[in-house]
């Protein structure tokens, strides 16, 4: 590996076995080896969030967590159900901002596929909105939608992407990402300002 490579976390925003999100983080995997080190994280072992007394966090998130902040960035591809982001994602999200804040000015690459032809847009949509908000303040990558409609057509028999078009797109926002990783790395003169915010907010709170 190359010593200045950034290293990606990209979360699988599935809880399914057999999943086409999955395969396309593998494919992201594969092909942008010789740019960054991008290692898949499951959410598939988190127990449903739920808040307790003692402010409980499974050790599965807060292993999660620790990858987060030692990465340079995080890509999460995320399916769609009923036009939201699935709720095993969701309540992984709820763990990573319960106590801890892994995302706090943390890149994100938002990626999607579905058996659809909407690519999970919806789902993206409301997950940006998620990783926005105050408990976790993401830095998310601008304009940046890959949505990887009809996605068990999508792959060949190697897990590679079929379409050259689509591929194309891919490669371009892939750069777009390293670039926006590059960036945010001079911007993070707020950062233990925004961390700190974080763990002070509270929606219980007046």
């Amino acid at each position: 590996m190359i010593a200045n490579m950034n290293k990606f976390i990209a979360i699988v925003g599935s809880n399914s076995n057999k999943s086409t999100n999955r395969e396309l983080l593998k494919y992201m995997k594969k092909r942008f080896q010789s740019a960054a080190e991008i290692e898949l994280v499951e959410i598939k072992n988190l127990p449903i969030y739920k808040k307790s007394a003692d402010k409980y966090v499974p050790q599965e998130a807060l292993d999660i967590a620790t990858k987060i902040e030692a990465a340079d960035g995080v890509i999460i591809a995320t399916p769609e159900y009923d036009h939201s982001i699935p709720a095993a994602l969701s309540s992984a999200l709820a763990w990573l901002s319960y106590g801890i804040h892994p995302f706090v000015d943390k890149p994100v690459m938002i990626t999607g596929a579905s058996y659809g032809s909407l690519g999970s847009s919806r789902a993206q949509a409301q997950l940006r909105q998620i990783l926005d908000s105050p408990e976790l303040k993401a830095r998310i990558m601008p304009s940046s939608e890959f949505l990887l409609g009809h996605s068990l057509q999508a792959f060949d028999e190697n897990g590679d992407l079929k379409d050259e078009k689509v591929i194309k797109q891919l490669d371009g926002l892939f750069q777009d990402f390293l670039d926006f990783v590059n960036i945010s790395k001079q911007l993070n003169n707020a950062n233990e300002v925004n961390k700190q915010k974080a763990k002070e907010f509270s929606w219980d709170k007046d």
